[in-house]
């Protein structure tokens, strides 16, 4: 790890202690810190935007959509709990950097990106970058994916106005799922949501953000 990413990682770990007051969470799970290390952020942008590649902010990727910033991937891949077994579901794979990340936790990460071009960029890079266990699906995340479900947890990385209700159904008990709801430009929280043993359905704010809209029909 250069010292870019390693001056990265530390503004991370700044980053999650300032918050703590919201979040709840003082500092990211060192399995956490261990997969943000091991991810190559520059592999996931343009060419043009390389030189922001370690900076702990979003990025354009094309299409109107962007990469995440950095702490935020952290904190909505640590807010999920996952453990070695799991199976994840991303809405909104993007440039597959996220998808990237919680692979190195998860058994298998599925993600679904609505837009073409982006879908099939983001499964030639994470194919050629070695990120075997990641399946790229190219169509409507907010519908989920029926037929690979339950998912033990869940990440969607646009804003939804509301919960799509298939993910909902798709979320296996026990399960958790870390969503961004709110308006296009206008105010948006994050949100954990749960799902116990009995099935019953909990949410818990954890942050103000911002995202690009979630498109769809969810």
């Amino acid at each position: 790890m250069d010292e870019l990413h390693a001056r990265l990682m530390r503004e991370i770990a700044a980053e999650a202690l300032e918050t703590a007051p919201y979040t709840g969470i003082p500092e990211f799970s060192p399995q956490v810190m261990r997969a943000m290390a091991e991810v190559p952020r520059h592999e996931f942008v343009p060419e043009e935007e390389r030189v922001s590649a370690y900076l702990d902010l979003p990025l354009p990727i094309g299409y109107g959509q962007t990469i995440s910033q950095p702490y935020i991937v952290a904190l909505m891949t640590d807010l999920l709990e996952i453990k070695p077994g799991d199976k994840v579901l991303e809405v909104g794979a993007g440039s597959g950097y996220q998808a990237a990340v919680l692979s190195r936790l998860a058994q298998t990460v599925h993600t679904v990106e609505i837009v073409p071009a982006l879908a099939r960029a983001c499964r030639e890079r994470l194919s050629r970058l070695g990120f075997a266990n990641v399946v790229v699906h190219e169509g409507d995340g907010a519908q989920g994916l029926e037929n690979e479900s339950p998912f033990d947890a869940i990440i969607v990385t646009a804003a939804a106005r509301r919960v799509p209700p298939a993910l909902v159904g798709q979320l296996k008990r026990g399960g958790r799922m870390a969503i961004p709801l709110g308006e296009a430009g206008g105010a948006q929280e994050l949100v954990l949501i749960g799902k116990d043993a009995c099935g019953e359905v909990s949410t818990r704010p954890v942050l103000p953000v911002r995202f690009v809209p979630l498109t769809g029909r969810g």
